[in-house]
């Protein structure tokens, strides 16, 4: 019996020692002294391989750290306080109600007033810390459908570019690095037409405003103006093997799940080998070009910092487009004016406005950290620009000091595309993923991508058909195809 007493009055003293520590731990009125006094004092007599000045600047910091706590700690404790007096206030005009014979509704409803008091001033208090936090996450409970239709399998290397044309029959371009680019038949998603004329990658392809003409840019050094005439196949009835999916939900694929599919599907459409014009004033590989409004003129971006202007009749170079510090990575012009605006890895991207025939003027906007992928123009005013440092900026052309929308992503941005009608923003990323933004910075849907459907490599390139009944959204990827889909944009407004 004395030992089991004996080791009692241990435990108890052990326990009431570990209780005495653990509140010192939670002292809320102590003085500045006080709080870092005795750490610092016991610290400065441990050995330590630290420099005085790391030991002191650590200190400093864990000072600091602990006095944040504490605040945090007291601001817990004022408003616990309010809570209880609240609820013991609510609890006596409760008596007094009865009191009084008042309804069960009334004290309901001022029992609620009260509580919304309470709980606006508990959002009020804690705005402040967590409104930077949630700043760079906007994003929408959208369940919009995006399904896949229809893929395109053809090439034997990565696609780069996705084009749709502008003018009957609607058919879809695609350039690639197996030097080559081919025509496709939206609805059945057979190759029409294979053009072989450049000798190294296909990295741009653009359709003509008005006529059957293409536009490619190579790594020839060259860009290729060609005339293809095409004979859409009848249509099909299309047997639907994908589920309709969510926008949101995703299942992670790896590498390995990729499917096999080497196969030259395009070796029995007809090739084009010849271009009608070729471009050649490059020293250096042609990453991109388009046609500029009217369609008698075209601009290129290449890889020797500049960006030409041709007359389409004459072949000839009109203007050399200089000033970017490092290799161009992109070129847009305007739908409807003679504006043009190119991308480049010095992290900027560059407008040029042709409208005045005298007058050649051109502004630098420096608004990423790292390599402009693409900037496009949207209808109206406005620029939508893709960076690697994974962000998306909307510019206003007529105050371009700082956008007026900024899209923080997980990865870097490739050649990004605007649905003009409906402006929403395609983006595919370096990660497989291909996100839908509206030009607020909203998300509205990502594509879905499991190991059955969507990019199992780096996604390129999107391209918006805004009027095609079957797909109204093209994309490309590093996999060797282009995928098709339907994007139901009613109910992605409506939601939004």
């Amino acid at each position: 019996m004395p030992t089991e007493s004996g080791s009692c009055s241990t435990a108890r003293q052990a326990k009431q020692k570990r209780k005495s520590h653990s509140l010192s731990i939670r002292r809320t009125n102590s003085s500045e002294q006080e709080r870092t006094g005795l750490p610092r004092d016991m610290l400065e007599g441990q050995d330590s391989k630290l420099p005085s000045s790391v030991r002191s600047t650590l200190l400093e910091l864990f000072g600091q750290i602990e006095r944040e706590f504490e605040n945090l700690y007291i601001e817990n404790l004022e408003l616990r306080r309010e809570i209880d007096t609240l609820n013991e206030r609510l609890a006596a005009e409760g008596q007094a109600i009865d009191g009084a014979e008042l309804s069960k509704g009334q004290l309901k409803t001022k029992a609620s007033h009260s509580t919304s008091q309470l709980s606006q001033k508990l959002k009020t208090t804690y705005k402040a810390s967590t409104s930077k936090i949630v700043s760079s996450f906007k994003t929408t409970t959208s369940r919009a459908v995006c399904q896949l239709v229809k893929e395109y399998i053809g090439h034997r290397d990565g696609i780069w570019d996705v084009s749709v044309a502008r003018t009957q029959p609607v058919v879809l371009g695609t350039a690639s690095a197996d030097h080559t680019a081919l025509l496709w038949s939206i609805e059945t998603g057979k190759s029409l037409v294979k053009y072989t004329g450049h000798v190294g990658s296909v990295n741009s392809i653009k359709f003509h405003p008005s006529e059957q003409l293409a536009l490619t840019a190579s790594g020839d050094q060259t860009a290729h103006i060609w005339r293809y005439v095409v004979q859409l196949p009848t249509p099909q009835p299309v047997t639907d093997t994908s589920q309709q999916i969510s926008g949101e939900d995703e299942v992670e694929c790896s590498d390995k799940d990729e499917a096999d599919i080497d196969g030259d599907v395009s070796s029995d459409c007809p090739t084009i080998r010849v271009p009608l014009t070729s471009l050649k004033s490059h020293q250096g590989v042609v990453i991109a070009a388009d046609w500029l409004v009217g369609g008698k003129q075209t601009v290129t971006a290449s890889w020797d910092r500049t960006a030409n202007l041709y007359d389409v009749e004459t072949s000839e170079l009109v203007h050399s487009l200089t000033g970017h510090d490092q290799e161009l990575t992109h070129c847009c012009t305007h739908p409807t004016q003679r504006l043009v605006v190119t991308s480049s890895r010095d992290t900027t991207f560059r407008l040029w406005d042709f409208r005045d025939p005298s007058i050649h003027s051109v502004n630098v906007f420096q608004g990423h950290t790292d390599t402009v992928t693409s900037a496009v123009f949207t209808v109206g005013d406005n620029v939508v620009s893709g960076s690697d440092d994974r962000t998306v900026k909307v510019w206003d052309l007529k105050n371009m000091r700082s956008p007026i929308a900024t899209i923080r992503t997980d990865s870097a941005i490739n050649r990004i595309n605007v649905c003009v009608g409906q402006k929403i923003i395609a983006l595919p990323h370096d990660n497989r993923q291909v996100r839908l933004f509206d030009m607020s910075g909203v998300r509205l849907a990502r594509l879905p991508r499991s190991s059955r459907q969507g990019h199992r490599r780096m996604v390129c390139c999107s391209a918006w058909s805004e009027d095609h009944p079957v797909c109204n959204l093209f994309t490309c990827g590093f996999d060797r195809q282009a995928i098709g889909w339907n994007i139901n944009i009613p109910a992605l407004l409506q939601e939004k």
